[in-house]
C-alpha cells in the first residue's frame, strides 16, 4: 500500500549548559532502524507544537524543558516501508525547536539504547540523517548568538 499522507511532528534538539559551555543530548536508536539521532516524534489530535516538544522530550528522556524555541525551519522525510505500514503515513513533516533541559539522569524508554551528552562537534559526528545535522548546525547557530 502506498500512503500519501505525512505525519506531523517535531525535531528536538535538547541541550544543557554546563560550565557555560552547550552541550547536546542524542539518542542511539534500537526500534525500526539503528544509529543516532535528536529527540523527535508526532503530533497527538489536535496537540500544539509546543506541547509535542515537551511530551516527547519526557517520553524518551524522563527530563523535563526548561525553555523552548521554535525554529523558522520546517522539512519532511519519508519512512522505510515498515514504518509506513506501522506509522499508517508516508513519512512524517517536521517544525524545528531547540529545548534546554537541565543536564541529569537520562531515562532510556523502548524506542532507544542509549543516549550520550556531547559538544556540538562530536554530536554531528555521530548523527545518521543529514536533516537532523542540518536542525543541529541551525540549533547551534542561534543559541551561540
Amino acid at each position: 500500500m502506498t500512503y500519501k499522507k505525512y505525519r506531523k511532528g517535531v525535531f528536538c534538539v535538547v541541550y544543557a549548559v554546563k560550565n557555560k559551555k552547550i552541550i547536546y543530548l542524542i539518542l542511539h536508536r534500537k526500534l525500526h532502524w539503528k544509529g543516532w539521532e535528536l529527540c523527535k516524534g508526532g503530533l497527538r489530535n489536535n496537540e500544539k507544537y509546543e506541547n509535542a516538544v515537551k511530551r516527547e522530550i519526557k517520553e524518551e528522556t524522563g527530563l523535563r524543558t526548561l525553555n523552548i524555541k521554535k525554529h523558522n525551519i520546517k522539512g519532511k522525510f519519508i519512512y522505510d516501508k515498515k514504518t509506513q505500514t506501522i506509522r499508517k503515513a508516508k513519512g512524517m513533516s517536521f517544525v524545528l525547536f531547540s529545548a534546554e533541559v537541565k543536564k541529569g539522569g537520562v531515562n532510556i524508554y523502548n524506542e532507544h539504547a542509549s543516549y550520550r551528552w556531547f559538544n556540538y562537534r562530536k554530536a554531528m559526528k555521530l548523527l545518521t540523517w543529514k536533516n537532523q545535522k542540518k536542525c543541529l548546525k541551525i540549533a547551534d547557530i542561534y543559541l551561540k548568538n
